[in-house]
């Protein structure tokens, strides 16, 4: 009988003492490694201008910033498994050209391209540096974006690998391509039909504003547009939309 009562009391003591462990326990535990909470309003912008163009550009941006970490991984002469991956991600890529060290193409594909290249493409650099370089072809079928890199052997310079694509062709991943433009300082505005004043956007001072600023607000006749920075190595490109409140203040808030 006292054997009975002793592991009675025992049981019950252990429920008891296991209850408490368990309390104490989950207490701890969310002191030292509290369980994550999403706060949803967080990442709200308040800005309503800002908040339209990050709509409107994170899904061409995306695209384009991943092109241009794929190609400049590749520092070495590709080969047709690299050029079949290239064109399955990237399906929007018109062209893929790999020079010798003296700038003669030894490989195109395709071999007969829609667009034909205007003007020989320049990339200026200090190869050593090893960094990606952009230039664009502006053609009569339209502009063909082009990111470069060198390629080695060795340690040796051997060539370039050059990427072309039409810009446009990238604002039709936006969810309202007529509402975005690519601002391409100096040379051209790259839309999907949208009704701007090209002439007077390229004559804004980029050069200057750019300097010091990798966003902000230009009015352009009567209508105000947002804009956002962008570089694909050292060369900047500007995405803006039309300011839904010109006079609109707060903080941004971008996820890069």
């Amino acid at each position: 009988m006292l054997v009975m009562v002793l592991l009675s009391t025992g049981c019950s003591t252990w429920r008891s003492t296991s209850k408490y462990a368990k309390e104490s326990w989950k207490t701890t535990k969310d002191y030292i490694d509290p369980p994550p909470q999403i706060d949803t309003d967080s990442y709200q912008f308040e800005n309503p201008n800002l908040e339209k163009l990050a709509k409107l550009f994170t899904p061409v941006d995306g695209p384009l910033t991943s092109l241009a970490r794929f190609v400049d991984d590749k520092d070495t002469l590709p080969g047709i498994d690299w050029l079949d991956l290239l064109m399955t991600r990237f399906p929007w890529v018109h062209r893929v050209l790999v020079t010798d060290e003296e700038g003669t193409i030894i490989f195109m594909q395709p071999e007969i391209p829609v667009k034909k290249i205007e003007k020989p493409l320049v990339f200026e650099g200090v190869w050593r540096d090893i960094q990606l370089l952009t230039v664009v072809d502006y053609s009569d079928l339209g502009p063909e974006l082009y990111i470069g890199r060198p390629y080695f052997e060795d340690v040796d310079f051997r060539g370039i690998i050059g990427v072309g694509f039409d810009p446009r062709a990238l604002l039709s991943l936006s969810p309202d391509p007529k509402e975005l433009m690519i601002i391409h300082p100096g040379g051209g505005v790259w839309t999907r039909g949208a009704d701007v004043d090209e002439e007077a956007i390229l004559a804004v001072p980029w050069n200057e504003i750019l300097k010091d600023e990798v966003q902000g607000q230009i009015k352009i006749g009567d209508k105000y547009y947002t804009w956002l920075a962008r570089y694909v190595g050292d060369d900047h490109y500007v995405y803006a939309t039309e300011s839904v409140d010109p006079k609109a203040t707060g903080s941004s808030w971008w996820p890069f």
